[in-house]
């Protein structure tokens, strides 16, 4: 009706919609677990209090003996732990990707070697074990830049999938598009496959496929510039 409850709590003096506790003292512990805007001018706040405040705090008690015992670290230094954890896996992620560009790149083979020509196009179509689809990229197009003007398809195979990627030179993209490769040689792993006229990407679920379908990649090639 005409009369309003208000509740003051320390320096603040609130409108109250309802009676739900005598004191502030009766909420117990109170835990503001977030806070959102729903609207203009309009916030949100959840919170836990009494009984499952205590409750909240337990559980990350426990959360937190549990990460401590896993990274093998006292509770105040569980944090710092954590961080180094992390630091110490982007750095071996970095050395296994150099070695995977190392392993696509070098050693005894030189991929190079294997470039054929159709049509007056140096095509290059090559498997890579052990790259991952980043490693497959980037080994693509440094491939270009050593070819210079020509195709590269390369694929591989982790688990039980197989990645492939087409790279074409700028100056042929007006002969031949690398999705127009790419997707004939996707279907035969079993995926499909898409992307820009100078670079395309494909996935599929039958591996087994692969060799068969790099060896598709130049007659594929002959035919679109066989006029």
């Amino acid at each position: 009706g005409d009369r309003v409850r208000v509740l003051k709590l320390g320096f603040s003096t609130e409108l109250c919609g309802g009676t739900h506790v005598s004191r502030a003292g009766d909420i117990g512990l109170f835990k503001i677990l977030s806070e959102s805007g729903i609207a203009a001018g309009v916030r949100r706040i959840e919170a836990v209090a009494g009984r499952g405040a205590l409750d909240w705090v337990n559980a990350n008690e426990s959360l937190l003996k549990d990460v401590a015992g896993a990274v093998k670290a006292g509770r105040d230094d569980v944090a710092a732990k954590v961080t180094q954890l992390i630091e110490r896996t982007r750095t071996l992620e970095r050395e296994v990707a150099t070695l995977r560009r190392k392993v696509a790149t070098g050693g005894s083979r030189d991929l190079l070697d294997e470039t054929r020509v159709v049509n007056g196009i140096k095509v290059l179509a090559a498997r890579i074990d052990g790259a991952d689809a980043k490693t497959l990229r980037d080994t693509a197009d440094q491939l270009k830049d050593r070819l210079g003007s020509g195709v590269v398809v390369l694929g591989a195979v982790d688990g039980e999938k197989a990645y492939l990627v087409g790279g074409v030179t700028k100056d042929l993209v007006a002969r031949v598009k690398a999705g127009d490769l790419i997707a004939p040689v996707a279907e035969l792993v079993g995926g499909r496959g898409g992307g820009r006229p100078d670079f395309a990407q494909a996935g599929g679920n039958r591996p087994e496929k692969l060799d068969e379908a790099l060896a598709l990649v130049p007659r594929l090639l002959e035919d679109a510039t066989a006029a």
